[in-house]
C-alpha cells in the first residue's frame, strides 16, 4: 500500500454509505482479491497523497522555470506597510 509502514494498524475510521457506494466498494475489493478495509484504505490514501501532491510540487516550462529562478534571486525588499503590521502587537497577544 502505498505510502504505509508494516505497523499493526491501531486507529479506526468510521465511514457512513449508501447501499450503491457500499456495493460498489465491495465489488472493487473483490476484484482486487483484498477485503474491504485495505481496499478504502489504500483509495482513501492514493487520494490523499494525489491531493497533497498539487500542493508540494509543481511543473514549469524552461521560460517560466528561469521566470521563477529570477524572482527567487533577486534580493529582498522593504515593505513598509508590512514592517509596520508585524511590530503591532496581535489581537493573540496580551496588552500592558
Amino acid at each position: 500500500m502505498p505510502g504505509t509502514r508494516t505497523t499493526t494498524r491501531s486507529r479506526r475510521l468510521n465511514v457512513r454509505t449508501t447501499a450503491h457506494q457500499a456495493k460498489l466498494i465491495r465489488l472493487g475489493a473483490e476484484l482486487r482479491g483484498t477485503n474491504v478495509s485495505s481496499f478504502v484504505l489504500e483509495s482513501a490514501c492514493m487520494q490523499a497523497e494525489h491531493a497533497l501532491a498539487d500542493k508540494r510540487a509543481f511543473a514549469l516550462g524552461a521560460r517560466d522555470w528561469q521566470r521563477f529562478m529570477r524572482a527567487l534571486d533577486r534580493p529582498a525588499r522593504e515593505k513598509p506597510a508590512l514592517r509596520r503590521l508585524l511590530e503591532r502587537p496581535s489581537v493573540l497577544e496580551e496588552r500592558e
